[in-house]
């Protein structure tokens, strides 16, 4: 049965990396006044203290034991449709965009004592209108949402969004390295125990590879007018 309490529409967006997940999810959520939820920064935060913490992020029981007493919070910044991180009351924004981040957050993720803690978290910031972006948003923490929506894009689509991405961060990517890294997110994400990445049976899927930013934004919209009528 769907959650009972729940106040307003809420907006589940799932896909791969380097689908339009966060930049379409905050525009949507910009454009009807809703709450923008990042997951992936959440797992982005506990990767981070892993890392500071010299925790194994292949080490599922450690990685539990890290999670208590952690708290890991998200807030609007000051940049527009922007998000705050906290971690343990430490704004971590900048930090959990790191290199050493992105090679070891899919590790950190995939643990199953992980995804059930933050998924807890996730699920208690879902109790009032959201826009939730992840990769099992639909199909794990918000199975009732008003609205599944799955982005995906080619492969080299995505490879060349990341790409430039690192360039605008003031990086000097190789093009290569971010294939390779890409294909590994991809089949890590794909084939971890807890929670693969999958489209949940009843999101709407549409495929960005040859879409603006703003026309994709503008199907979410439609979708999202669809369902608001008719609930």
């Amino acid at each position: 049965m769907p959650p009972s309490g729940k106040k307003g529409l809420t907006i589940a967006i799932d896909g791969p990396a380097a689908a339009g997940k966060s930049t379409v999810a905050r525009a949507v959520a910009a454009r009807l006044g809703l709450t923008y939820v990042d997951t992936g920064a959440m797992y982005r935060a506990l990767t981070l203290k892993a890392l500071e913490s010299r925790v194994d992020p292949q080490d599922g029981p450690a990685l539990a034991r890290l999670t208590r007493g952690t708290s890991i919070e998200l807030g609007p910044s000051m940049g527009r449709g922007g998000q705050r991180v906290m971690l343990d009351g430490r704004d971590v924004t900048r930090e959990i965009r790191s290199r050493e981040v992105d090679r070891a957050v899919s590790h950190v993720s995939r643990h199953p004592e992980v995804r059930a803690w933050l998924s807890r978290v996730q699920e208690r910031m879902a109790e009032d209108a959201v826009v939730m972006e992840g990769r099992d948003i639909g199909t794990v923490v918000l199975p009732h949402a008003d609205l599944k929506v799955y982005l995906d894009a080619s492969f080299d689509r995505r490879v060349e969004r990341r790409y430039r991405e690192l360039e605008a961060k003031g990086y000097s990517p190789d093009l290569d390295a971010v294939r390779e890294d890409m294909a590994r997110r991809d089949r890590l994400d794909s084939t971890r125990e807890a929670a693969p990445l999958a489209a949940a049976e009843d999101a709407v899927r549409i495929d960005t590879t040859d879409m603006t930013l703003e026309e994709v934004v503008e199907e979410v919209l439609r979708l999202a007018g669809r369902v608001g009528r008719n609930t």
